[in-house]
């Protein structure tokens, strides 16, 4: 599990909802989980005052300004174009510079409901138009807002660029804001803050800034608050947007695989007509640091975390850089913080830094187990800190973080949409002319400066200490199904008529094209090896997976040998103890993971010395004893919270109404069976799981087929296989039946509900294709789904909905999946299960077909937008053992399908009544 949010503040707009796994999480990799997923990225933020020119070659093209092409319109709208011929694809990212600092006082929510509001419609295209458009286009596009920032941002086939570029100047210049649609999308943005108000972790961050920033803007998170919502209008809305949605105030960044001059042409066309305003005055943000205080929370995390927080410098300070190498130092894994994990008294620990643009704030945290002695791991966190604090940090650790942080820069190439997102941060957030300008400023970074921040800024004076302790909020109950019932339009049979120039640019369904394939070969040893040359950087990825499967691998009694296995990883290695391979990998530089999943990146001249160091790790792991004893311990700890927490309950809930009693999925660890689990176990487990005839690595980059196979065979050729393959693939399973389950979550004030059942196929039925295709009308399409349209446009009854269909080799399920206030769940069911009948009483109208096969065809491509995407779609089809050209078969599928086709699939395959129906809320909705 993570946090929900980013503690940079970041609020999501109206996404894809994340499937939901029924499945509970290592206590070994929760802490790490949830600190990672707060992280922030900041490789590029530097002020423009620090920034030097740096030495080329430290400077990959992608981020320095050689490349790109720039231009300020006469009404203000900067514009930058990177080019980068990964995939046929583009982003645009507009940036508005205006966040929720800027919202009236007593309206904290302002620019969050504003951002929400741009979905709605604009003069020249009204909010059915802009879903059609979205879904035709079949990329991803989403929203968010921060305290100093509003993004847009839209990834597509290079050919539709003029269509996005349409979209947002049409935006720019009228939009609609009318009172009945904001009172429609109200109930949507109140279901968003009842889901963020269900997190513990924001509440704790919510309620951090508070006191971190008091009396300035950033004092109030940039969700919102419902009261402040309730009072809000359209015509403060329209005050808000006619002040600030300016072209003068944007920054638009366009990457991907585009002519940068004929891009900047198709620029001007679109937005030279709006026109630039004169904006108002900003609001100040110079926050003092706030007097020592102690927070406390109960929460439903399977462990509990002491938090010290800590003023530190905004993304535009002169000190930031150094500020950024500190943060580095104090999370890194040689470090005095992390060492309390294999000393045994954390269950993880680490640091993070979370700067806005005037201000920021850092956070430490040890995560300790249920029932533990949360004052001993608050005293171990202020001891590492404060002699931090008055000692001051190793000089190599930071000349490894200066290190790692200019290399990172290199990898930013290799995703279309993780490009954009650097040079939009650079350019809204930081005020640079490009991202590679942060390199002489790391470069610039001293021991001493450090030291020197790091005893200003880990003052005890100043630092807000935080305990989150773990809650349970009791035994799931069966239920008697949900009360409720609300009738619907039926979804429009006619079809929506678009703008001329998008019709003109969006109508025509070309036939899919075979995509180029990898190059594949297998090694002596049963390996299989997956080459996918490309280079927009001098850098190398490489991931691989071995075939394993716990419930069918694990023996009986010795449930979370894998876990143990997985954990000790990271203690070193036969070669190197844990801070050696640690350092030596800091020396390439290179990022390493094994286990049963592995994978490295690293600069292209350094592939040779990183896979050496990966095959060592995965193939010659150390295993001590000393760190399997303190592994094992943690494990017991942390799973003994995990085993009555609401999320773990949540998924075994899901997984018994799946199920047939005794299933080997079934199975989890407990205390005792990771007690009674010995070294030896660990070694043979290692020994029958971890074999190169079920192994397969994709290796994707700046290298060639010959070259990759060469340096793969010389670090795996000699990994022997011993002993018959184990049998991985789980038995089939017989057809759920409908049951109903409640999970209380006390932390809760939003109930998530889960709809599932298993089904009679798999991804190798030929079907599945039908089935996808029928899904992204019915739910999987976003904003033009059925389930969107009905559960949230039309009624509010939730923020996010989404259905969709998992698939195995030897199993297959469906579920429909949202988050609703309590006394919203029956009537948002009702309209689900209305909605997904209709898939079954007649097929879809051709408006929706053809919408569906627009939005699946136009989005294969961009599944190949960034290199760990491309790796992810190999392991994933070997995962289900299906041919690598599969994509191209689903392509066929989806283009010459007819609607009675996925209306006979649905019929044939789907059971809306054997739906089981599992929440995990507040209270019982029955």
């Amino acid at each position: 599990m993570a946090f929900p949010f980013s503690i940079s503040g970041t609020v999501k707009q109206s996404g894809r909802p994340a499937r939901l796994r029924a499945s509970g999480v290592s206590p070994l990799i929760l802490g790490a989980a949830i600190l990672a997923g707060t992280a922030l990225s900041s490789v590029m933020s530097i002020p423009a005052s620090l920034a030097q020119q740096a030495p080329s070659a430290l400077v990959p093209a992608a981020l320095s300004s050689a490349q790109v092409v720039r231009a300020t319109l006469p009404n203000g709208l900067r514009v930058v174009i990177v080019p980068n011929r990964l995939a046929p694809v583009v982003t645009t990212e507009i940036n508005y510079l205006v966040g929720s600092a800027e919202a009236p006082e007593g309206f904290p929510g302002t620019a969050h409901a504003l951002e929400h509001m741009m979905f709605r419609g604009s003069a020249g295209l009204d909010k059915d138009q802009l879903a059609a458009v979205g879904t035709r286009l079949g990329g991803s596009y989403n929203a968010d807002t921060t305290e100093d920032v509003t993004q847009y941002f839209y990834t597509a086939q290079a050919q539709d660029l003029p269509v996005l570029l349409k979209i947002e100047a049409l935006r720019m210049k009228g939009l609609t804001l009318s009172e009945a649609d904001w009172s429609k999308e109200r109930g949507a943005i109140e279901q968003e803050v009842s889901r963020d108000l269900s997190s513990p972790a924001y509440l704790y961050l919510q309620q951090l800034q508070s006191i971190l920033f008091a009396g300035t803007p950033y004092a109030h998170d940039a969700l919102g608050t419902r009261p402040s919502f309730d009072k809000t209008d359209a015509a403060h809305l329209r005050a808000f947007y006619d002040k600030w949605y300016a072209p003068n105030n944007a920054v638009l960044v366009i990457v991907g695989d585009v002519n940068p001059v004929t891009a900047l042409d198709q620029v001007r066309d679109a937005f030279g007509a709006v026109p630039r305003k004169t904006l108002p005055e900003r609001p100040k943000v110079a926050p003092v640091p706030p007097p020592a205080k102690t927070l406390s929370f109960p929460t439903d995390y399977p462990v509990g975390f002491a938090t010290l927080a800590y003023p530190m410098p905004g993304r535009t300070a002169d000190t930031f850089a150094v500020a950024d190498i500190l943060s580095d130092v104090l999370g890194s894994q040689r470090g005095a913080l992390y060492d309390l994990v294999p000393q045994g008294k954390a269950l993880f620990a680490g640091f993070e830094y979370a700067p806005k643009k005037e201000a920021g704030f850092g956070l430490a945290l040890a995560a300790f187990p249920k029932g533990g002695d949360s004052a001993k791991a608050l005293n171990d966190l202020r001891g590492v800190l404060e002699k931090i604090r008055k000692d001051g940090v190793p000089a190599e650790l930071v000349d490894a973080a200066k290190k790692r942080e200019i290399a990172q820069l290199q990898f930013s190439a290799n995703s279309v949409s993780g490009l954009a997102a650097q040079w939009s941060t650079a350019l809204a957030f930081h005020n640079l002319d490009a991202p590679g300008d942060i390199v002489a400023a790391y470069q610039a970074v001293t021991p001493e400066a450090v030291n020197r921040l790091a005893a200003n800024l880990l003052d005890p004076a100043h630092a807000v200490t935080a305990v989150l302790t773990p809650e349970a909020s009791g035994k799931p109950v069966a239920g008697k199904g949900f009360g409720g019932a609300e009738s619907f339009a039926s979804t429009p049979d006619k079809p929506v008529k678009l703008p001329d120039w998008a019709e003109n640019a969006l109508s025509h369904l070309e036939e899919p094209k075979p995509t180029p394939q990898p190059v594949v070969s297998t090694l002596p040893n049963g390996l299989k090896l997956i080459v996918w040359p490309s280079h927009v950087s001098h850098t190398i990825q490489l991931s691989g997976e071995i075939r394993q499967n716990a419930a069918m691998q694990e023996p009986e009694g010795k449930e979370g040998v894998e876990d143990l296995t997985e954990g000790l990883f990271s203690y070193g290695t036969a070669t190197h103890d844990r801070l050696g391979f640690q350092k030596a990998l800091d020396d390439i530089p290179a990022w390493e993971s094994a286990g049963g999943s592995f994978s490295l990146q690293v600069l292209t001249p350094d592939f040779e010395k990183g896979i050496a160091l990966l095959a060592e790790n995965e193939l010659h792991p150390a295993f001590p004893e000393k760190a399997f004893q303190i592994v094992r311990m943690q494990a017991a700890q942390g799973q003994a919270g995990l085993l009555v927490s609401p999320g773990f309950l949540f998924g075994q809930a899901i997984k018994t109404a799946l199920l047939p009693a005794k299933d080997p999925e079934l199975r989890h660890a407990t205390p005792q069976s990771l007690m009674s689990i010995s070294r030896d176990d660990v070694l043979k487990y290692y020994q029958a799981a971890w074999r190169p005839d079920l192994t397969t690595i994709v290796v994707t980059g700046d290298i060639t087929p010959e070259k990759a196979r060469s340096v793969v065979e010389q670090a795996f050729g000699g990994w022997k296989a011993e002993g018959p393959k184990p049998v991985v693939d789980l038995p089939a399973v017989p057809l759920s039946k409908a049951s109903r389950a409640n999970v209380p979550d006390k932390s809760s004030v939003q109930d998530s509900v889960v709809l599932a059942e298993t089904l009679g196929l798999t991804a190798s039925h030929p079907d599945h294709f039908l089935l996808q295709l029928g899904n992204e009308v019915l739910g999987g399409g976003l904003f033009s789904s059925r389930l969107y349209r009905d559960l949230r446009v039309k009624t509010g009854y939730v923020y996010s909905v989404g259905s969709s269909f998992d698939w195995g080799r030897t199993r297959g399920s469906y579920n429909i999946e949202y988050g609703s206030d309590p006394d919203k769940v029956g009537k948002a069911l009702v309209a689900a299960l209305q909605d997904l009948k209709s898939m079954q009483t007649a097929p879809p109208t051709e408006d929706e077909l053809s919408l569906a096969k627009a939005s699946l065809l136009r989005s294969l491509p961009l599944r190949r937008a960034s290199l760990s995407s491309i790796a992810a779609q190999y392991l994933g089809l070997e995962e289900l053992g299906l041919p690598l050209d599969n994509t191209d078969r689903a392509a066929q599928v989806y283009y010459k399908a007819t609607g009675a086709e996925v209306q006979a699939a649905f019929q044939k395959w789907i059971r809306p009544d054997d739906l089981a129906q599992i929440v995990k809320g507040p209270a019982p909705t029955w």
